[in-house]
């Protein structure tokens, strides 16, 4: 599935958040993703639409199985990404970082699944 980054970073904020704090509504993602609520409300009609997400009565959002499985892969993405840069290539942590949540949205699934087998392989050598 094909979806613009910022529809990616929505929902793996939506995850992060959902793990921090249970529960999640727009104002938390507005406030974790410095946007502005109406931002948050088109993004998550978007993902409501493309059957990522779902909003109980009272607000509280929620990813669906589709959505769940879209937001770990990216997430999975992220991480591996970030330790790469800092474990591997020796980039600052924070700047590693920052480096992953946008090279996440762009790299290839051949590219990552390289760095993926790359870190399995030494990190079992340590």
């Amino acid at each position: 599935m094909s979806m613009q980054e910022s529809g990616e970073n929505y929902l793996e904020t939506i995850l992060i958040l959902q793990n921090r704090n249970g529960i999640v509504r727009s104002v938390d993602i507005a406030r974790e993703l410095s946007v502005s609520k109406p931002s948050v409300c088109r993004a998550i009609g978007i993902l409501k639409n493309s059957g990522l997400l779902t909003m109980e009565r009272n607000g509280e959002l929620r990813l669906t199985e589709a959505g769940k499985a879209c937001a770990d892969a990216i997430y999975e993405r992220h991480l591996l990404i970030t330790e790469f840069l800092h474990e591997t290539v020796g980039v600052d942590k924070g700047t590693a970082e920052e480096d992953a949540c946008r090279i996440e949205h762009i790299i290839s699934d051949e590219t990552f699944k390289k760095i993926k087998e790359f870190l399995a392989k030494h990190s079992k050598k340590q």
